[in-house]
């Protein structure tokens, strides 16, 4: 049986599990990383994706170091949106090892070791590129969002 409505995809444990993946992928590092459910959109997913970080004021992090994991439900489909800072410092193929990443659990049903997964990915760029300094403070919430 497939979960396709919001309050369904994932438990409260699921989305607990999510948030502390989310603190543990940005210790060290400025960057900052949401996580945002819909049941379904009318627009493209990707320009979707978009408009929801920009809703989230995700583009105005200091380094321009937020990334996005967007999940439309109902359409079985998501998309993993990073910020310029981000998208000029990261290998040409991290994107579609990430999206492959969280493809192939969600595939086997699995969509909280999916998310896990590529906020843990993210973290360990975000890491890599944009180490946590002193003066740095947490940005953004990480609850999950939902519209």
């Amino acid at each position: 049986m497939e979960r396709s409505k919001v309050e369904d995809f994932l438990s409260f444990e699921e989305e607990q599990q999510i948030v502390d993946a989310i603190l543990e992928a940005e210790k060290d590092t400025s960057g900052e990383i949401r996580v945002h459910i819909e049941a379904t959109t009318k627009s493209d997913h990707f320009d979707r994706a978009r408009e929801i970080f920009h809703i989230l004021k995700m583009d105005n992090t200091r380094e321009g170091n937020g990334v996005l994991l967007y999940v439309a439900v109902a359409d079985h489909k998501f998309v993993i949106y990073g910020d310029s800072g981000i998208n000029d410092v990261v290998p040409d193929d991290f994107w579609t090892r990430t999206k492959d990443t969280i493809e192939g659990h969600f595939r086997e049903g699995r969509f909280k070791e999916g998310i896990i997964a590529g906020v843990l990915m993210a973290g360990q760029e975000l890491k890599a590129h944009f180490p946590w300094h002193p003066d740095d403070e947490n940005e953004l919430s990480n609850e999950i969002s939902r519209a």
